[in-house]
């Protein structure tokens, strides 16, 4: 998990289990996005809530996460 914290402090992440935020202090979580698959088994990441695009169709779920990620961290982060 990558960290980013600016100077006053504030910090943003793409959530994971892999690390115990509520250690750094008050925390502030919302959904950036959905990934879900459409009627033809396809897989989609609306990036909406973040006010970003929706990426697919995708073969695979993992497929799917990866873009959403990777435009999260590009564009979010």
């Amino acid at each position: 998990m990558t960290v980013f914290i600016d100077p006053r402090g504030t910090t943003r992440c793409l959530y994971s289990d892999g690390l115990d935020l509520t250690a750094l202090g008050a925390c502030s979580i919302q959904r950036a996005s959905v990934v879900e698959p459409d009627g033809l088994g396809q897989w989609w990441a609306d990036l909406a809530l973040s006010g970003g695009p929706v990426l697919g169709p995708f073969r695979r779920r993992s497929e799917a996460l990866a873009a959403e990620v990777g435009w999260l961290e590009r564009h979010r982060l």
